[in-house]
């Protein structure tokens, strides 16, 4: 598909969302209906993170099983799509803090996801890490320099959550715990409201910060998805709602307006 696709940023939560019935999952699956299909996928997860940043030129991209004590059937999944190393060096090439891994495969924050949306796994799928040295604002200014990869038939998707506290896990919460929805809300308004500084000061901004995002590789891909969408853009909130008390689901679709 020879268009101009909108940027998201998806929260993927448990690797059960793959296969359990949930909203959350019908929700990735209608998503993917609703977009149609991309003849490329830039896809930054939560789950690479690396000193410096990477962008893999794996091809094909191997399925890799990053979690662990769950159901059989979620390791007998496999997502193996072809990549694309051109893509891959070219962006290395184009932004001199981003460097090539040969062999980096596709995680289960990603693959989770596109294992719903793209079932048939006949996208290409570039994978890009998330920079564990780099501050917020380099992490925004990071996708502001992905942008320009945001060609005809390339879907940028990053995959995240605004709100990841394992060690605050409620097993029996089907929601939010109060501080848990009260950040989720204040990104949520941030990113609809075009105030995308407002998540990028998110230590400054809200009380529960601390608590919401105490290790932030599941929050950068949302800065990286804001700044793909630059200064003006159009913004949707989609499978909105928090889990297990402590984790955010909510998702968004970025369309730039320029």
């Amino acid at each position: 598909m020879n268009r101009t696709f909108p940027i998201l940023f998806v929260g993927h939560g448990s690797p059960m969302n793959a296969i359990e019935t949930s909203r959350y999952r019908e929700g990735w699956k209608q998503m993917g209906l609703r977009l149609g299909k991309p003849s490329l996928i830039l896809a930054v997860s939560a789950h690479w993170s690396t000193h410096g940043q990477k962008v893999s030129a794996a091809d094909p991209n191997q399925t890799i099983y990053d979690m662990y004590g769950f159901p059989q059937e979620l390791y007998e999944i496999r997502y193996a799509p072809a990549g694309s190393p051109e893509t891959a060096r070219r962006i290395a090439s184009a932004i001199r803090s981003v460097s090539v891994d040969e062999s980096r495969g596709i995680d289960h924050g990603i693959w989770s996801v596109l294992s719903n949306m793209y079932p048939e796994a006949d996208i290409p799928v570039v994978m890009i890490s998330v920079n564990a040295d780099a501050s917020p604002m380099e992490q925004y200014q990071f996708g502001q320099a992905l942008a320009a990869f945001r060609e005809p038939g390339t879907l940028i998707l990053a995959s995240g959550n605004a709100v990841h506290n394992l060690r605050r896990l409620e097993w029996e919460n089907a929601g939010g715990t109060d501080w848990a929805v009260s950040f989720d809300s204040f990104i949520k308004d941030a990113v609809l409201h075009q105030s995308p500084m407002e998540a990028v000061q998110y230590r400054r901004r809200h009380e529960a910060a601390d608590l919401a995002v105490p290790t932030r590789e599941h929050f950068d891909p949302l800065l990286i998805a804001l700044g793909a969408a630059g200064s003006a853009y159009r913004a949707e909130a989609w499978n909105e709602g928090c889990e297990l008390g402590s984790i955010s689901m909510t998702s968004y679709l970025l369309t730039p307006e320029a």
